[in-house]
């Protein structure tokens, strides 16, 4: 008798700026150890490479930007364990949303204004 393969559930809030969203649920491949970071990466490679999440660790060397809710509560992909069941993943709820889990994190004096603060 085969062994039966443990999959953990990620039940993604999907959608853009425009308003208009809905749930997508997702099975991942469970094992003991692996990040939230690592079951939406392996959706993109193995179901949707259209959902979109932060995961600037891996690509770019800057830290704290897969920030998200996770069953409703704010944590980090890459620090949260993937574990069998269901987890509910939702964008920050007081950024402003770009797409899916995606939003954008600089606060407004961050972001480029085209103009020298100095002069």
């Amino acid at each position: 008798m085969a062994k039966r393969r443990r999959t953990a559930r990620l039940t993604v809030l999907r959608g853009g700026a425009d308003g208009k969203s809905c749930r997508q649920t997702f099975e991942v491949p469970f094992e003991p150890g692996q990040s939230l970071l690592d079951g939406l990466r392996w959706v993109r490679v193995h179901l949707d490479p259209s959902l979109t999440f932060r995961f600037s660790c891996t690509n770019a060397n800057a830290c704290k930007e897969c920030l998200i809710l996770i069953d409703g509560v704010p944590a980090y992909a890459c620090t949260t364990r993937l574990r069998p069941g269901e987890m509910v993943l939702s964008p920050l709820a007081n950024k402003p949303l770009i797409r899916d889990l995606f939003t954008d994190l600089a606060s407004p004096a961050e972001r480029l204004t085209g103009t020298c603060p100095h002069e």
